[in-house]
């Protein structure tokens, strides 16, 4: 009876052992399944937050290029552009030389006025030249309204501008007057300039039938034809 005691006692005692070693080696074998996850979802974060920090770096460093680029030369030029118009100032009497010349052949109904900048400097060239033919007529010749550019001439030192002045109708029944010299002023100075007339005759001229056109870079066909 001792001995089945003690031979049952043993293989109790066997059974219990071998249970706590495969419960220890379960347990270990799932701790080390445990750690060996979390170190593989560690390294996926990390790859995946390093991946993503490329991403983002080379996304910004494009981006930054981008509006670095064109939008600001854009801007800068627009900028440069508004200052260089507003910077310019409006030539005065002094700033020019006006000559006139005959446009064509006789009757010589209209002449072609010239302003040279002899400024040394840029300057805007505004409006009309206000025109009087006569000391008799104390009027300004009126003004063509399809002859107006689009933007006021900005002259550069020594270049030009030109403006049509037609005299008459180039009749010889019309009451026409013999001008040697006429007056021109410029929008915004109110000095008069002495133009000389061309030839050693002068001009005829009928204040009725004058007409100016605008301050223009060239003379144009259509919008100068009056």
């Amino acid at each position: 009876m001792t001995a089945r005691f003690t031979r049952s006692t043993m293989l109790a005692v066997a059974g219990t052992a071998l249970a706590l070693s495969l419960t220890a080696c379960q347990s270990g074998e799932d701790d080390n399944a445990a750690a060996a996850s979390r170190a593989s979802a560690t390294a996926t974060v990390s790859d995946g937050a390093s991946a993503a920090a490329t991403v983002t770096s080379s996304a910004g460093s494009t981006g930054a290029g981008t509006s670095s680029g064109p939008a600001d030369a854009g801007s800068s030029a627009d900028s440069s552009g508004r200052q260089a118009s507003t910077a310019t100032p409006v030539c005065a009497a002094a700033d020019v030389t006006i000559t006139a010349a005959k446009q064509d052949g006789p009757p010589y109904t209209h002449l072609v006025l010239t302003a040279k900048n002899t400024s040394g400097h840029s300057c805007r060239l505004t409006g009309f030249p206000h025109v009087q033919l006569l000391e008799s007529h104390k009027q300004d010749v009126s003004a063509v309204a399809k002859s107006k550019p689009a933007a006021p001439v900005v002259l550069a030192a020594g270049a030009p501008a030109y403006a049509l002045l037609k005299v008459s109708d180039g009749g010889t029944d019309e009451d026409n007057e013999p001008v040697s010299a006429f007056s021109v002023t410029l929008e915004g100075d109110p000095t008069v300039i002495a133009v000389s007339a061309p030839g050693s005759d002068g001009i005829a001229a009928d204040p009725a039938q004058a007409l100016v056109g605008y301050w223009t870079s060239e003379l144009r066909n259509g919008a100068d034809d009056f």
